[in-house]
């Protein structure tokens, strides 16, 4: 392999099908659909920051996409096209071509053209712009929680800080429940055809990458309103049922990072038509909570246990600089 543009044109240049132009210029171009607007996120993931150092390149690739897919699920939005920046320590053709299996794997799954990107020399960094298009009036907001709401989230919570807990010693689990909870820190699934199904249905969303309480904090202070969920009503793995009581459990379940699941609210009247979304979209949803009217001064998440009366909740979820 020699040179930049060499590494370009064998691993990153690939067929697109909704770009006018795409890699190979200064730029490229791209057009929305009549009637839509640009749905437009980035995601940064650092080598010891955000993963671990050593990981599977093939699961990288496909985490690295899937947490920017994420975020347009969380609007809504249909994925339609990427740009992808990397640093890399050294130009190793093996580690390249497992990153971009796993990369572009998830990209032809969402029918998403890689357009564009840039590769240079340094600390493994591995940064993703998404885009996609979504009508301007069905575009789930953070803002949009009222009063009343019914609180849901998708599939399951807590695993993949189950897996980073279990990768740090600080709980011990058999290689078999490593295994599957390392899958959902490694390689977790974008909740893109949830997102889509929800527009019209959900007032607020969010993605769920820096734990259910800190994430779900960000709906309540965009939508000026507070939150209480119940604790009993969150959605388990069996693992994280068996662990019930730990206190590490407990941390992962309300404020572990990278579940990357859907947190959304929605009036309580829907009720059945958030259930039959789930159904279209293939993935359990599970009301947890409701919205309440936040006292002066005092937006925020409240855990209650199953009397009403509040847990206390030491960690409150991740902080890149905390």
């Amino acid at each position: 392999m020699s040179g930049e543009f060499s590494l370009i044109d064998r691993y990153f240049t690939h067929r697109t099908r909704h770009t006018l132009l795409g890699v190979g210029d200064d730029a490229a171009l791209i057009r929305p659909r009549r009637g839509h607007v640009l749905a437009i996120s980035a995601d940064m993931l650092v080598e010891g920051r955000h993963f671990f150092r050593g990981s599977d390149p093939e699961a990288l690739g496909h985490k690295t996409l899937a947490v920017n897919l994420s975020d347009l699920a969380a609007m809504g939005a249909t994925p339609r096209w990427a740009t992808l920046a990397l640093a890399l320590p050294k130009a190793d053709a093996r580690w390249l071509a497992a990153f971009t299996r796993g990369f572009m794997r998830l990209a032809r799954a969402h029918d998403v053209d890689l357009i564009g990107g840039d590769t240079t020399r340094g600390p493994l960094n591995l940064c993703v712009q998404i885009m996609g298009e979504v009508s301007a009036h069905q575009a789930l907001r953070r803002d949009g929680a009222r009063v009343g709401d019914d609180i849901w989230v998708s599939g399951t919570l807590g695993d993949a800080a189950l897996a980073v807990a279990a990768r740090n010693k600080k709980i011990r689990i058999t290689k078999q429940q490593l295994a599957a909870v390392s899958q959902r820190l490694d390689q977790p699934a974008p909740r893109v055809a949830l997102g889509m199904a929800l527009r019209g249905i959900a007032r607020s969303a969010i993605d769920i990458s820096d734990g259910l309480l800190a994430d779900l904090g960000h709906i309540c202070e965009r939508s000026q309103v507070s939150a209480a969920i119940e604790l009993a009503a969150l959605p388990r793995s069996a693992l994280m049922r068996a662990l019930a009581g730990q206190p590490v459990a407990q941390s992962a379940l309300l404020a572990g990072g990278d579940d990357y699941e859907l947190c959304f609210t929605a009036p309580a009247s829907r009720r059945a038509t958030v259930l039959r979304a789930g159904t279209r979209a293939r993935v359990r949803v599970t009301r947890i909570g409701r919205i309440i009217r936040a006292p002066a001064g005092a937006i925020g998440v409240a855990v209650v246990d199953g009397d009403g009366l509040p847990v206390r909740v030491a960690q409150r979820g991740f902080d890149h600089f905390g």
